[in-house]
């Protein structure tokens, strides 16, 4: 019962409104309000009036400007950067090792062989071309020639190039046999689709790197329709290019390795990768406490034209992270002793809405190819695998470089003969770079190894010789393979003897340097620094900021919003009460339009309602004297109903005090 009365009253309150009009609602709040600006406007006289309505509108003004510009600050989202250092025990980090050559040449050469002698002859034509025109040419492989060619651009006229073919006729208008040295002409590759209607080229500055790209591009056409298995029995075997291991002071070998294949660099071999075992911690800071390695990278075994380079390729990453050595790795040269000291920095980036990282790739728009290897969400890896999706979408076909989605094949000049003007252009293509950069994401957690290198001779030559005689013993005894030696050690005895056999010791050292490398990779201390964001703006500072600003300029508080937030609350209703009554005031005027006379009285619509046969009297303009004889009188009126009180409308208020009076 008194919810219901409680109720009522609501009703009524809402019926009534704020019972204030404007102007009075207007003067209360500035009488009332702790705002000290409209209390004078009331106050004061007609021109201070004037004047403190400016201040207070000018200071308002202020206020609003200054609260946008901190709101859009605000949800700007910008961050700061911290760094803290730290000292723990750490985990020793992932180390990838690979051979500079893919392949061991002795068992790829049977797959290079028309390669190797058309490349020959490719450099003969371009240094000396007077002389190797003359020369017979033995028979060659043209079908890999015709794929994809290389031509001298003759420039001496820039308006009218001049294209000269290698080994067929000349074109745009070019004189027959018509020569040119690489000094005196650029190299070019011709990359051309559509049977060869559609042709570009692309130029190079340098012989050498346009027949080193040329040759890559063609020895991936062979190695991308070679099985996998068979291109990892070609390259270098664990136990060949792992000489010696040694972890802080436990002995360690190949076995303690996990391979990969990498297409660049063949067979590649992971220490601490932690996929299967707990990754190992470092003792302790120091050379001696980290890992030792004596490598064999067999540089007499190198492809010649496939790769320039001599040495052992590196990388220190994460656990479970995929080594993209190619483009974060480091050379090591051989005959060296390479020493690494490594520091630790971890990144910790705030995710949305301040930055667009990704926490494990899982909200990237892109397949990662790289997740057969169940390695962790790296940015390389999206970047790569877009490409990838590009490369297949475009060209119907995948790079041999990249990661080959399931149901896809590798492009070959065979099946897909325009797949290497496709790449080309889809490489130089700055719409697809800045595609797959907007998609892909940095991961917020990012772990980064800081090296140190120092390098030094290695064997010295006081030790070389005892030094290469037990390594070559421990590998004959191992794995029946030596160490190279450039020939047969001489018999001794005698001057002459003495004399080869020094120079046999010295040729064999040389030739042995050529081909080892040792590294030690340690901690340098167990201090590590966090680089971590935060958020430059949170709320805490909006929210003083808006009320310095506030209070600063007009001297207002929180309870001073919350005042002018009922006094607009009041003006909505008052607006609201004003609109319904003009609606029924006009619902009113129509309902009087429709009758000719006044309205019926209640009293009638009753008997109306009751009586069918009750006609209400209308009366008309005046009495007509003849219309009724003199001894007829004139007809009675009808009878009005009762007047009942509950057809009295009477409002809430005094029902209310009915009520409470009768239980009273």
């Amino acid at each position: 019962m008194h919810i219901k009365k409680y109720l009522l009253k609501c009703l009524h309150r809402l019926q009534k409104g704020p019972g204030y009009t404007y102007k009075e609602l207007l003067v209360w709040y500035c009488n009332n309000t702790n705002t000290h600006g409209p209390k004078r406007i009331i106050c004061e006289g007609p021109k201070k009036k004037a004047m403190w309505f400016l201040i207070t509108l000018l200071f308002t003004s202020l206020v609003c400007w200054e609260w946008g510009v901190f709101i859009k600050t605000y949800l700007s989202w910008e961050v700061s950067v911290s760094l803290s250092i730290g000292f723990k025990t750490m985990d020793f980090p992932a180390v990838t090792i690979c051979n500079a050559s893919p392949f061991q040449y002795s068992k790829v050469k049977h797959l290079l062989k028309d390669l190797d002698e058309l490349m020959e002859v490719v450099l003969e034509r371009i240094l000396a071309p007077e002389q190797s025109y003359g020369n017979a040419s033995k028979a060659l492989n043209s079908t890999i020639w015709n794929y994809t060619p290389l031509v001298l651009i003759d420039e001496q006229n820039p308006h009218h190039p001049v294209v000269l073919d290698l080994f067929g006729d000349n074109h745009n208008g070019s004189a027959p046999g018509r020569t040119c040295t690489a000094q005196a002409c650029k190299v070019a590759m011709r990359l051309c689709s559509l049977n060869g209607t559609v042709c570009t080229f692309r130029n190079f500055t340098s012989a050498t790197r346009a027949v080193t790209e040329w040759y890559l591009l063609q020895a991936t056409n062979i190695f991308s329709q070679v099985p996998n298995q068979e291109l990892v029995e070609m390259g270098y075997p664990a136990e060949r290019l792992i000489l010696a291991c040694l972890f802080g002071p436990e002995p360690c070998s190949y076995r303690n390795f996990t391979s990969i294949f990498h297409p660049d660099y063949g067979n590649c071999y992971i220490f601490n990768w932690g996929m299967t075992e707990k990754a190992l911690p470092s003792a302790n800071p120091g050379a001696e406490f980290g890992l030792k390695l004596i490598l064999d990278i067999g540089q007499d075994d190198y492809v010649p034209f496939l790769t320039s380079t001599a040495g052992a390729r590196l990388m220190l990453h994460e656990q479970r992270s995929y080594p993209f050595i190619k483009d974060e790795g480091i050379y090591a040269m051989s005959g060296t002793e390479t020493s690494i000291g490594v520091l630790v920095d971890k990144l910790e980036r705030k995710g949305e809405p301040y930055s667009q990282c990704t926490m494990n790739g899982s909200d990237v728009p892109v397949r990662n190819l790289y997740s057969d290897y169940n390695t962790t969400y790296s940015i390389q890896a999206c970047i790569r695998s877009c490409f990838q999706d590009h490369m297949i979408r475009n060209c119907s076909c995948g790079h041999y470089l990249y990661p080959l989605p399931h149901g896809q094949r590798y492009c070959n000049n065979r099946e897909f003969p325009d797949w290497a003007y496709c790449y080309s252009h889809l490489r130089m293509s700055v719409a697809q770079r800045e595609t797959c950069i907007n998609m892909c994401k940095e991961s917020c957690n990012d772990t980064q190894y800081k090296m140190t290198i120092s390098m030094a001779d290695w064997p010295s030559e006081a030790s070389e010789d005892w030094i290469f005689h037990v390594l070559s013993q421990e590998r004959d005894q191992s794995t029946n393979i030596t160490l190279s030696r450039s020939r047969r050690k001489p018999e001794e005895g005698g001057t002459g003897n003495e004399r080869e056999a020094s120079q046999w010791y010295s040729e064999s050292a040389t030739s042995q340097r050529k081909g080892i490398v040792k590294l030690n990779i340690y901690f340098q201390e167990f201090n590590y620094r966090t680089i971590e964001e935060s958020a430059a703006n949170n709320i805490v500072w909006l929210l003083s900021n808006l009320g310095g600003q506030f209070g600063f300029w007009m001297g207002g508080s929180v309870l001073c919003l919350i005042e002018f937030g009922e006094i607009l609350i009041d003006f909505v209703w008052i607006t609201i009460i004003k609109l319904v009554a003009f609606a029924k005031s006009l619902r009113q005027r129509r309902a009087q339009a429709c009758y000719a006379g006044p309205p019926p009285t209640v009293a009638e619509l009753v008997e109306a309602h009751t009586n069918f046969s009750f006609e209400p009297d209308v009366p008309g303009p005046g009495p007509d004297p003849g219309t009724y004889p003199d001894e007829q009188t004139l007809p009675i009126p009808g009878t009005p109903p009762p007047n009942y009180d509950s057809l009295r409308l009477q409002p809430l208020d005094i029902i209310e005090s009915d009520s409470e009076g009768d239980a009273v």
